[in-house]
């Protein structure tokens, strides 16, 4: 019963208004207000500071500063191997698997098209059919700076404006096409083994997605699809990140969505739905020609069995 209220909830609340006021206040240098929000936020949702490269609250005048702070040099351990990708955020997956066909799992019972998440892109959404992806739900709790599993050369963004429902595993479980109607940025690399695709997804009170190469996203939210293309590499301007090299961030939380092309790589067998992640550990390698050390079935969407 509670659970359908908090649905229905999220279907009359004005979750923008609410998302632009949140945004407003965590922006804001309001002295003991700002100090009495984050510690009560830090209180609330448990958030670990002896992580943060300054664990003390006073260091943070704003809210946003607290909500996305780095965290002390070497903590999160980067994969060396060349052939071995990293899980681009701390939190938890939420799906992982195989895209069926152009299908991929939202949660039990729901799925989308890789269409639909790309914003009706369809020659960029043929290059993910049959491919693999992967879901990641970042906590209020969370460090919140996003980074690249992999070396890649940026192609294009896509900033889509759409909804702001909460992005947490209740409403996944039961909004349609949560991921594919929320507002997201989408960012499309060239790697060593082709195309890869990584999504920041929006969600209620989420007030700004931001990139390294171009800021703030959003706001303002102007609801227009907006395109930018890059230089490829090796040509003046093109912007090239490294593996575990951040690459954007949430100012409040929200989910990253990893898209990649089909027989290119295979998750790590300890990664499964309801696992926790951390930034820079193992997420999957690349399909090389000697057998993988790291085995799973690549056929089957892995999901814990309520």
């Amino acid at each position: 019963m509670l659970d359908n209220f908090k649905i229905r909830l999220q279907y009359l609340l004005p979750k923008q208004c609410i998302t632009n006021m949140a945004g407003w206040f965590a922006s804001k240098k309001a002295g003991w207000l700002t100090q009495l929000a984050i510690k009560a936020f830090a209180k609330v949702y448990k958030v670990d500071m002896n992580e943060a490269k300054d664990p003390s609250f006073t260091a943070y005048s704003t809210f946003n500063e607290f909500f996305i702070r780095p965290l002390k040099e070497g903590i999160r351990p980067v994969v060396n191997e060349p052939h071995q990708l990293v899980l681009p955020a701390d939190g938890t997956v939420s799906q992982l698997g195989a895209i069926r066909e152009d299908q991929i799992i939202q949660a039990k019972g729901h799925y989308y098209t890789i269409e639909a998440l790309l914003a009706g892109q369809h020659q960029l959404a043929k290059q993910f059919c049959h491919g693999q992806f992967i879901t990641t739900y970042l906590s209020p709790k969370d460090y919140h700076r996003v980074h690249m599993p992999c070396d890649g050369v940026l192609k294009e963004m896509i900033y889509v404006p759409g909804d702001l429902f909460s992005v947490n595993p209740l409403t996944a479980a039961n909004v349609p096409n949560l991921f594919a109607r929320n507002e997201r940025v989408i960012c499309l690399f060239e790697t060593a083994f082709g195309p890869m695709v990584q999504i920041l997804v929006g969600a209620t009170i989420v007030g700004s997605i931001e990139t390294v190469w171009s800021g703030c996203v959003t706001p303002p939210r102007e609801g227009i699809i907006k395109r930018w293309t890059y230089p490829a590499e090796g040509e003046e301007g093109a912007i090239s990140l490294k593996k575990g090299e951040e690459m954007g961030l949430f100012k409040l939380g929200s989910t990253v969505i990893n898209l990649f092309a089909a027989n290119q790589i295979s998750f790590a067998n300890t990664l499964y739905s309801g696992s926790q992640t951390r930034m820079g550990a193992l997420m999957a390698q690349t399909l090389i020609s000697e057998e993988s050390t790291v085995k799973t079935d690549a056929s089957i969407t892995r999901d814990i069995v309520s």
